[in-house]
């Protein structure tokens, strides 16, 4: 019986794409110790849903999430031009407050908002929005942990599932991400029926 060669992937956790024409690209920004739901749960989701994603880490290079999965690959934050995106996704655990000391971060966080683009978060990710200086007259959510920061820092923080802001999309959460990619979701259809097919 001959050998079967097994086509064993560099990485098995990287999405596959579906095979449709892309929507455009997105872009997660976040760093080691995410938590791993709160990155793998969307990442896939916008996938599904026939966006290209681009994982964006400070230095590029392998990823590995709080509880021990993550990337062998992802894109360096210096090599990221918001031009080339339709959204920013945030996921929480504690690289959010790793992100928020590099400026380079805070400034990504910022173009997006400057250019009216939708930027979702959960958990800790608003913690970017408070390092941004992007938190005060907002009605945002989060984790019950960052309360405190985004009330001092001049936004309202909201006790919902989902709270959508302007450009802003947060969450509590690992359980309210349904909900919230279900509104993110609708919204890039909103923005691509409209003619926004930037990215």
């Amino acid at each position: 019986m001959a050998d079967t060669v097994i086509d064993r992937p560099a990485d098995n956790r990287v999405a596959v794409p579906t095979g449709e024409p892309s929507r455009g690209r997105i872009a997660v920004l976040t760093a080691d110790k995410v938590e791993d739901v709160e990155f793998f749960y969307p990442y896939y989701r916008y996938v599904e849903a026939g966006y290209d994603v681009d994982v964006i880490t400070p230095s590029g290079g392998e990823l590995t999430a709080y509880r021990g999965t993550g990337l062998k690959e992802t894109v360096a934050l210096a090599d990221v031009d918001p031009a080339d995106y339709l959204m920013l996704y945030v996921p929480g655990g504690l690289a959010p407050t790793a992100l928020r000391e590099i400026p380079a971060a805070l400034d990504l966080v910022r173009a997006f908002t400057v250019a009216d683009k939708p930027v979702g978060l959960v958990c800790h990710g608003p913690q970017l929005l408070v390092g941004a200086g992007l938190a005060a007259g907002r009605r945002l959510t989060s984790w019950y942990e960052v309360q405190e920061e985004i009330e001092a820092a001049g936004g309202t923080w909201i006790n919902e599932p989902v709270v959508q802001d302007g450009p802003f999309f947060t969450a509590r959460k690992p359980g309210d991400m349904p909900a919230e990619m279900l509104k993110i979701l609708q919204h890039l259809d909103q923005l691509q029926a409209a003619g926004r097919t930037n990215g």
